[in-house]
C-alpha cells in the first residue's frame, strides 16, 4: 500500500496526477463535495451560534469510504482539492470526516494547491504543502449559511404568496431583478424619430461617404431633425448651397495606440466565449474543466492544457511570460515583442494575485499542434485562451485615424473619417469582441483617399435617412455576466450556476440568445423588489460579497456577520408572511370589461401559471382560462384575453353518442371523450381543431392505452407496462426492471411478484421513500393520471395552512 494518500476532486484529475507521482502515492477523488447541510429546517441554527449540521452526500458515500480505507493505511495525507474557497471547504470537510473516524491520529495532514496539472506543478506543490486555511473555510461556511437562511425562509413566503414550488436565492434574486428591470425598460420605451444626413462623395480615387457635422452654423445633434418635412428641407438646402461639390476645409491625422486586453479571468472567458463562439456559461466552464484536468497528447500522455479556470486574477507566472515571449519572437518576429513584459492589475478588490489568469500551461502547445487531440468545441475554446494569453504579451497596435471636414457652403460642414492599421502588433493574433458596435467600428479599416485643403470633391448625392431610437437590448449571457461582475453580484465561479438556476426555475427563457423573464420570473422579481427591497439591492448584495471576502482574508469574523444579516431579515420575513396580500403578489392586472356580460376581465399569476379571469373576485360564476404559450399577463390585450374564454369547445358527438370537447388544462391543450383525455400538439389547436381530427387523436390515444399493457395479473394489481424508457413491472407502489434476457410477455405472475419484492422503494426528492400510489388500470389511465397529478397540489394546500405558524420551512432546493 502506498505511504502517501493524495485527494483531489475529480477522477479525471486523479488519473492524470497519479502518473506524475509514482508508486509512493495513491491518488483518489472525492467526486466533488462530500458533505452538505442537512436538507431540512434547523440545518443552520441561529439560536445556537449558527451551528451548522452537515451530513454525507449519499451519492458520494462510497468514495468517502474508499478515502477512509486508504487513509487508514497511509502515513501522510495530502488534500489537493481546487485552490479556491470551495476547494478549501471540501478539503476541510474531508479532514473533519477523517477526524471523526479517528484516522488522523499520528499522521501528517497537508494541504497542497496548484493552478495547472503538469508534472512540474504537481511535484512542486507536493514538495511545498501548507496548512488548511480556516479563513477561507469560514468564508465558505458563511456563504453557505447565508444561502441556506435565505432559501429556507424566503422561498416559503413565495409559496404562500405567489406560487407553490418557487425559490428565492441570495444571489439569483438580484440577478433576476436585473433581467426584469431591463424588460420593464423595454416595455416603457417610446421610440423617437430622428433623421441623419450623409453626403455621397465621388472622389476620383475612391468614393466615400461623409456625415453631417454642422448645419447652418450649429453643431448637428441627433434630434435636430425629427420629421420628414424638416429633414428634406435641410437636405434640399444643402444640395443648393453645395452646388455639386464639397470643399476640403480641414484634414487631421492622428496616430493612437491600442493595448492588448489582459489574459482571461473566469468572467471574461465566459463573456468572450459567448460572443465569439456562442457558448453558454455552463458549456464554457464544462469545456474549460476538461482542458484543465487533462487531455491525452500523443507521446506526452495526459496533460492539463490550461491553468485553473476559476479565477479573478489577470497575473501570469514569470516562467509562463518567459515562454510566451519566446513563442512570440519565434512565430511573429522581434518587432511584435515589447521590450519588457506587459503586466496587468485586476479590477476586483479581492482578486487573489497569487493565483494566475487562465492561460495555456505551455505556450508551445499551439492550437494547431493540439487540434488533432481535441474535439471541435475543445479546440475552439483552447484556441481562444491561447490567443488571448499570447496577445496579452505582445506589442501594442498602432492605428492612424484621418478626419476630413468638407465645407458644403452656408456655414454647413460634413465629416469623413477612416482608420488604418499602421502596425498590427497584438491584432495579428487576437482582438477582443464587443457586445455592441460603436462609431469607431464603422471607421475601422476604412481608408480615405488623399485630400488637400481647398480641394473640391465632386458630390454625387446627399441623402436624408429616417431612424428610430431603439430600446436597450435584453441581456445576453455575455452582457449579463459583465453586469453581474460590474455590480459585484456573486463571484466569477458562481455566474454559470446563477444563470442555470434562473433557467431551471423557468424564471427566464433564452429568446434569440437573450434573456426574457417569464411571468413567474417577473412576479417573483417584482414581489422581492417590492417587499424585500434591501435583499435584492445591488449595492447591498455587493457589500455582503465584500464582507465575505474580508472573512476569507481574516479581516472579519463570520458569525457576527451572519448575526448582522439574520436579525433584520428574520423580522422582515415574519412581517411579510402576515401582511402581504396574495392577489398583489400575483401581479393582477385589470384589462377592462367584457362587452357582452359587462364583467371585469383581469389577468394574474395563478396556482398553475399565468391565467385570465372573467368576473370579479366575489362572482360565483366567474371563469378562468390559462394563457397560451407566448402570451404574458404584462402585455396581453383585452381582446386576446376574451378569446381564451372560447374554451372549452364542444366539437360534436362521437359514434357512441358521447360529447367530444377541446380545452386547455394544467398540462396543456387536449381533446376529451368521456373519461379519455388526449393531448394535442401543434399544428393542432384547441381553438380550431375539427371533430374528425379530434376523433383521430382520440383513436390514437386509445390504441396507445391498449398497447401499453403487456400483461396484467390480479385484476390489474400487478401489470407489465410499456414505459417511456422500455417495459417494466409495477404494482403502484414499486417499479421493477425486467431482466435483459427475458421477453416481458413471458414473465409469470410469480416472477413479477418476486422482481417487485426485490425492487427498491420509490425515492422522493431528498432520497426519502415516496408514498405509495394505487395501481392504475390501463382503461382509465389518462383520466386517473390527471387526477393523480392534482392530488399533491391539494396536499400542498393543506400544508399551507399549517405553514403559517413558522417562518422557516423545508425548501425544495438549495438557493444561491
Amino acid at each position: 500500500m502506498a505511504k502517501n494518500l493524495l485527494i483531489v476532486e475529480s477522477p479525471a484529475k486523479a488519473k492524470t496526477i497519479n502518473k506524475y507521482l509514482g508508486k509512493d502515492f495513491q491518488v483518489l477523488a472525492s467526486y466533488g463535495h462530500v458533505r452538505d447541510l442537512k436538507p431540512k429546517e434547523g440545518a443552520v441554527d441561529p439560536d445556537h451560534d449558527f451551528a451548522m449540521h452537515y451530513e454525507l452526500i449519499e451519492k458520494n458515500e462510497k468514495h468517502v469510504d474508499a478515502i477512509a480505507k486508504a487513509a487508514k493505511a497511509a502515513d501522510s495525507i495530502y488534500l489537493a482539492t481546487d485552490l479556491d474557497r470551495e476547494g478549501e471547504a471540501i478539503s476541510w470537510h474531508i479532514s473533519e470526516i477523517l477526524k471523526q473516524k479517528k484516522l488522523l491520529d499520528g499522521k501528517d495532514l497537508h494541504r497542497v494547491v496548484f493552478s495547472e496539472i503538469t508534472p512540474h506543478a504537481i511535484r512542486e506543490a507536493v514538495a511545498n504543502p501548507r496548512k488548511l486555511s480556516h479563513d477561507l473555510v469560514d468564508a465558505q461556511q458563511a456563504r453557505r449559511a447565508l444561502d441556506y437562511l435565505v432559501g429556507f425562509n424566503l422561498s416559503p413566503v413565495l409559496w404562500r404568496k405567489v406560487q407553490r414550488g418557487l425559490s428565492a436565492g441570495r444571489v439569483q434574486s438580484p440577478a433576476l431583478r436585473m433581467i426584469v428591470e431591463r424588460e420593464e425598460e423595454i416595455e416603457a420605451f417610446k421610440a423617437q424619430e430622428y433623421w441623419t444626413i450623409a453626403a455621397d462623395c465621388a472622389h476620383p480615387d475612391q468614393r466615400f461617404s461623409a456625415r453631417l457635422l454642422k448645419l447652418r452654423g450649429k453643431k448637428f445633434e441627433q434630434f435636430d431633425l425629427t420629421n420628414e418635412h424638416d429633414a428634406h428641407a435641410a437636405r434640399d438646402a444643402l444640395v443648393k448651397s453645395a452646388q455639386g461639390r464639397l470643399v476640403v476645409a480641414e484634414v487631421q491625422s492622428k496616430e493612437r495606440k491600442r493595448r492588448p486586453s489582459p489574459p482571461f479571468t473566469t468572467s471574461t472567458l465566459q463573456q468572450e466565449a459567448a460572443r465569439k463562439l456562442g457558448f453558454s456559461t455552463t458549456r464554457t466552464m464544462r469545456l474549460a474543466q476538461g482542458l484543465y484536468e487533462g487531455v491525452a497528447i500523443g507521446g506526452e500522455g495526459t496533460v492539463g492544457l490550461i491553468t485553473y479556470m476559476r479565477t479573478d486574477s489577470v497575473s501570469l507566472a514569470a516562467d509562463a511570460i518567459t515562454e510566451i515571449r519566446k513563442v512570440i519572437a519565434r512565430d511573429y518576429g522581434a518587432k511584435a515583442l515589447p521590450e519588457a513584459p506587459n503586466f496587468y492589475r485586476a479590477k476586483s478588490k479581492n482578486a487573489q494575485e497569487a493565483h494566475e489568469a487562465i492561460r495555456p500551461t505551455s505556450a508551445l502547445h499551439t492550437p494547431r499542434a493540439m487540434a488533432q487531440y481535441l474535439n471541435d468545441d475543445q479546440r475552439k475554446l483552447y484556441e481562444l485562451i491561447w490567443k488571448r494569453a499570447v496577445a496579452s504579451q505582445m506589442q501594442y497596435a498602432t492605428l492612424n485615424t484621418v478626419s476630413v471636414d468638407l465645407d458644403a457652403g452656408n456655414d454647413s460642414m460634413f465629416r469623413a473619417s477612416g482608420t488604418t492599421v499602421v502596425d498590427p502588433g497584438f491584432l495579428a493574433v487576437y482582438e477582443e469582441g464587443r457586445d455592441a458596435k460603436n462609431a469607431e467600428d464603422d471607421d475601422e479599416n476604412r481608408k480615405l483617399p488623399a485630400m488637400q485643403i481647398g480641394e473640391a470633391v465632386p458630390l454625387a448625392d446627399i441623402a436624408a435617412d429616417q431612424h428610430f431610437t431603439e430600446p436597450p437590448p435584453r441581456y445576453s449571457e455575455a452582457s449579463l455576466v459583465k453586469a453581474l461582475e460590474e455590480y459585484g453580484i456573486g463571484r466569477p465561479s458562481t455566474y454559470a450556476s446563477i444563470i442555470q438556476v434562473l433557467l431551471n426555475r423557468e424564471y427566464v427563457t433564452l429568446d434569440s440568445r437573450r434573456f426574457r423573464p417569464t411571468d413567474i420570473g417577473r412576479a417573483v422579481g417584482k414581489f422581492l423588489a417590492g417587499h424585500f427591497t434591501q435583499y435584492v439591492d445591488y449595492d447591498f448584495t455587493a457589500k455582503l460579497e465584500d464582507e465575505l471576502d474580508a472573512v476569507s482574508r481574516g479581516e472579519e469574523e463570520w458569525k457576527p456577520l451572519l448575526q448582522k444579516f439574520w436579525t433584520p431579515f428574520k423580522a422582515l420575513v415574519e412581517d411579510k408572511t402576515e401582511t402581504v396580500d396574495r392577489s398583489e403578489a400575483g401581479g393582477e392586472r385589470v384589462l377592462g370589461d367584457d362587452p357582452v356580460s359587462g364583467k371585469p376581465v383581469s389577468v394574474r399569476l395563478g396556482r398553475y401559471g399565468p391565467m385570465a379571469q372573467l368576473g370579479g373576485r366575489d362572482d360565483e360564476d366567474k371563469r378562468f382560462a390559462s394563457l397560451r404559450p407566448g402570451q404574458s399577463i404584462h402585455t396581453i390585450s383585452l381582446e386576446d384575453a376574451l378569446h381564451l374564454f372560447k374554451l372549452p369547445r364542444d366539437l360534436g358527438l362521437a359514434d357512441d353518442g358521447q360529447k367530444i370537447s377541446a380545452a386547455i388544462g394544467r398540462f396543456g391543450p387536449f381533446v376529451k371523450h368521456g373519461k379519455v383525455y388526449a393531448s394535442i400538439k401543434p399544428p393542432d389547436d384547441p381553438y380550431t381543431i375539427e371533430l374528425e381530427r379530434a376523433k383521430e387523436v382520440l383513436r390514437e390515444k386509445e390504441e396507445a392505452i391498449r398497447n401499453r399493457v403487456i400483461a396484467s395479473f390480479q385484476d390489474g394489481a400487478i401489470q407489465i407496462l410499456r414505459g417511456q424508457y422500455g417495459p417494466y413491472i409495477t404494482d403502484g407502489k414499486k417499479n421493477a426492471k425486467i431482466p435483459k434476457d427475458r421477453e416481458p410477455a413471458s414473465l409469470t405472475e410469480a416472477e413479477c411478484a418476486e422482481l417487485l419484492a426485490a425492487a427498491p422503494e420509490k425515492r422522493g426528492r431528498f432520497g426519502k421513500a415516496a408514498k405509495a400510489a394505487p395501481a392504475k388500470k390501463a382503461e382509465t389511465a389518462p383520466a386517473k393520471k390527471a387526477a393523480a397529478k392534482k392530488a399533491p397540489a391539494k396536499a400542498a394546500a393543506k400544508k399551507k395552512t399549517a405553514a403559517k405558524k413558522t417562518v422557516a420551512k423545508k425548501a425544495a432546493a438549495k438557493a444561491k
